[in-house]
């Protein structure tokens, strides 16, 4: 026997996956929109010289170094170093925002943390 509250269950479960449907639907129509006018960016807006299986990354001093721009292998989102920066970037700028990933750092430090070899 089917209860109102169950029924009342099942009508606010579903509204809830409409409005993420409709959400996602969003996002993919935004992501796969191309920048008019722009031979720069490839496929959803992604920078050509961005390769699959790589992000972009600006590490931003802001008082000793100018800020600069790094196309890093997604593999050093394992290296540990890389990673306090992520958490750091968090605390400072967030995610949420389009574009490459900002990381507070001297693009001194960042360069070294890309060419050390770790296990």
């Amino acid at each position: 026997m089917i209860t109102v509250e169950s029924s009342k269950k099942k009508v606010g479960g579903i509204v809830k996956l409409k409005n993420v449907v409709e959400r996602l639907v969003q996002i993919k129509s935004f992501s796969s929109a191309k920048k008019p006018g722009s031979e720069e960016y490839g496929r959803d807006c992604v920078p050509k010289d961005v390769k699959e299986g790589h992000v972009a990354v600006i590490a931003v001093d802001g008082y000793h170094e100018a800020t600069q721009r790094f196309v890093v292998p997604l593999m050093f989102l394992e290296h540990p170093m890389f990673r306090k920066l992520l958490e750091r970037a968090e605390e400072e700028y967030g995610f949420n925002h389009d574009g490459a990933l900002m990381v507070p750092c001297r693009p001194s430090h960042l360069r070294r943390i890309l060419t050390e070899q770790w296990c």
